[in-house]
């Protein structure tokens, strides 16, 4: 109910041809007001599964980081806008990081003289820790990452998925269903009769589409081969952010709630281990918010901006001003003589 009355920001949406010909593209919001620290950042941010731009809570998010001097580049996955064609059968994934990287290197050339804050949510989340921990050089003009509510393995969590505590499996079932009708929407592109589709993907991938009933099924099925992964078990282990996440050196603040019914509470011994071992780390786990919700306000109808829309930003200002002073204090440093 508090998405209702969610803004609606003006941006413009662009286009990035990839190597393999898909198209991939992304929404580009500019600030309205002054930066705190007077100078140009840009939010890079990833949604979650099977989301885009247009969806409220982005909108919201959006909204707000405007308000607060920053500009916002939002990655619509791939196949996930309804009005949007793929011009290559492939799709997005669970750990895909060409499209988020992509953009990141746009907003970089387009702006030489921007700094990045880097924001996923959900499935999100995973794609943004796996792409700054693939490589250092990812992580270059980037000044902190924040995570909200992802569940860093894939591999431990298909355990769990199947659970019917907090209604796990039901949500299991309603995101299938969505990812259902995604493919099937470019069903043409995906299982027509294309030379470049991945070889193994055949009429029998569709016929096992139509009856699943879990994302893990659909997984299997369909969305690993698109990297020709030769399981599901492989899949989820390398599109997973566990294994990268040691490899992030700019501060990284990972956001979960104690009650996500998506998130099973065994998964949070990841992030808690690594902030207990990485100054760089924090982790934030607030008793309740749900699966990105996080409402404030009265209980049928809550406020649009939520806690975890002011979390991000107030934490994305702090690291801007420390960062700004840490820079100041070393420029304006003189060595020290021998005697004074």
């Amino acid at each position: 109910m508090g998405r209702v009355r969610s803004p609606h920001p003006y941006g413009l949406r662009k286009y990035l041809t990839m190597p393999d010909g898909a198209t991939a593209t992304f929404d580009l919001f500019e600030p309205r007001s002054e930066h705190c620290i007077g100078e140009d950042v840009t939010m890079v941010i990833c949604p979650g599964i099977a989301n885009h731009s247009e969806k409220q809570y982005i909108r919201t998010f959006v909204d707000y980081a405007q308000k607060n001097g920053y500009r916002c580049a939002v990655l619509n996955h791939l196949g996930a806008l309804p009005n949007i064609e793929l011009t290559s059968p492939r799709m997005f994934t669970y750990g895909c990081t060409w499209e988020f990287g992509a953009m990141v290197n746009h907003i970089k050339k387009t702006y030489p003289q921007t700094q990045l804050v880097v924001v996923g949510f959900s499935l999100g989340g995973n794609i943004v820790c796996k792409y700054l921990g693939e490589s250092q050089a990812n992580q270059e003009r980037v000044l902190c990452c924040v995570s909200v509510c992802q569940g860093y393995s894939a591999l431990r969590a298909q355990e769990t998925f199947m659970q019917w505590d907090q209604c796990r499996r039901f949500y299991n079932f309603l995101m299938a269903d969505n990812m259902k009708k995604i493919i099937l929407s470019h069903r043409q592109v995906l299982f027509g009769d294309n030379t470049k589709k991945p070889q193994s993907l055949s009429d029998t991938d569709l016929s096992k589409l139509y009856t699943a009933t879990s994302l893990m099924q659909i997984d299997d099925s369909v969305m690993r081969k698109f990297h020709g992964y030769s399981s599901l078990k492989e899949y989820y282990e390398e599109e997973s952010c566990l294994h990268y996440l040691h490899g992030i050196y700019v501060p990284l603040l990972l956001v979960n709630a104690a009650d996500d019914p998506l998130v099973h509470e065994s998964l949070l011994s990841i992030p808690r281990a690594l902030s207990e071992k990485r100054e760089n780390v924090m982790h934030v786990l607030p008793l309740h918010g749900g699966h990105l919700g996080f409402f404030e306000g009265s209980v049928l109808f809550p406020e649009p901006l939520t806690w975890m829309d002011k979390l991000v930003v107030q934490y994305a200002n702090a690291i801007c001003q420390w960062e700004k002073t840490k820079s100041h204090c070393s420029d304006t440093e003189q060595p020290v003589s021998g005697q004074e």
